[in-house]
């Protein structure tokens, strides 16, 4: 799948999405692998709202990690049906490529939920305040000294809050709902993970 361009479409945001994260399934505390994936495809779209330029290593960072789980996926489709059998299938290997993708998905994904979350808290708040507020307590402590500063750029090529928002779609109040509703389906998502790695101990020696 390839992500809509927002910069050259005239819909919303959210009115691309091929799948929300609001329609991802949870079963039994197991995360729907496919839905998953095309839902986070779907958000690397959101990055052309933002600046597509500045934000390029994020994106390529992004889709090289769902790559990683769908090429696992894609071996077993049934065997592989949600994240957690995939993690659990690898636990043990040396060859944990799929597992190690979806824990660097996860921080980016982290990362994007947290920035939003706080400007749409803060209404006063500019998106770059609100994004390099979310690096500094997500991705910055497992980058190196070479790629803070590019994030940090990108930071700073934030557009301007009222821009940004105008980018997801024309009438506000629907862009704010649809914004609610697709954030807090991510953060439950990130909520599971999140606990589902720290119990197994997944990270180690990732």
């Amino acid at each position: 799948m390839v992500p809509v361009d927002l910069a050259n479409s005239t819909m919303g945001y959210f009115d691309t999405l091929p799948k929300s994260f609001a329609d991802v399934p949870i079963n039994d505390g197991e995360i729907e692998t496919e839905s998953f994936l095309t839902a986070a495809e779907g958000l690397v779209a959101l990055f052309d709202a933002i600046n597509p330029i500045a934000f390029k290593p994020v994106k390529v960072d992004m889709l090289g990690n769902i790559k990683k789980i769908r090429d696992k996926y894609l071996v077993n489709p049934v065997a592989y049906c949600t994240l957690q059998k995939i993690v659990q299938a690898e636990a043990g290997q040396k060859d944990r490529t799929a597992t190690q993708g979806l824990l660097w998905l996860k921080r980016g994904l982290e990362f994007t939920a947290k920035a939003l979350r706080r400007n749409m808290d803060n209404p006063a708040e500019e998106l770059s305040a609100s994004f390099t507020a979310a690096y500094g307590v997500t991705l910055k402590q497992f980058h190196g000294m070479l790629v803070r500063p590019i994030f940090t750029i990108a930071m700073k090529a934030c557009p301007y809050r009222k821009d940004f928002y105008t980018n997801l779609g024309d009438d506000p109040e629907q862009v704010q709902q649809g914004l609610e509703k697709w954030l807090s389906a991510l953060e439950t998502i990130l909520i599971n993970l999140n606990a589902y790695y720290e119990k197994g101990n997944y990270a180690k020696g990732l």
